[in-house]
């Protein structure tokens, strides 16, 4: 079980930062020329959600790390959801019928083994 939670441990996740979301119609999206601007409803002081797998984990605040921009967490969700995060949408999805590990298995282990 360790090597397989050492493989586990090594394997790449998508990163993403959401400095905003608002809905807009395909017909502005169609008006967008280079230099287009549009708004977004969040304040600039504002956390920015992180997410893993495109699911919240926790929050931060941009910050500027040379000529390139990086996020200064500021809130981490609970560990067994940021392990969860990292698995399939769904139980059905873990492939838990056939031997493998599910994600609430991998996460109990993860957090026995205090990594």
């Amino acid at each position: 079980m360790k090597t397989e939670l050492a493989s586990i441990l090594a394997l790449e996740v998508p990163l993403v930062v959401v400095l905003g979301e608002r809905t807009i119609s395909i017909q502005e999206v169609l008006k967008w020329v280079p230099g287009s601007i549009f708004e977004l409803p969040n304040s600039a002081e504002e956390d920015l959600e992180i997410r893993i797998n495109q699911r919240p984990v926790g929050l931060g605040s941009a910050i500027k790390i040379g000529e390139n921009f990086g996020i200064r967490v500021t809130h981490v969700g609970d560990p067994k959801q940021r392990i969860l995060a990292m698995g399939p949408e769904s139980a059905s999805d873990s492939g838990s019928d056939d031997g493998e590990m599910s994600p609430e298995d991998i996460a109990a282990a993860l957090l026995e083994g205090q990594f």
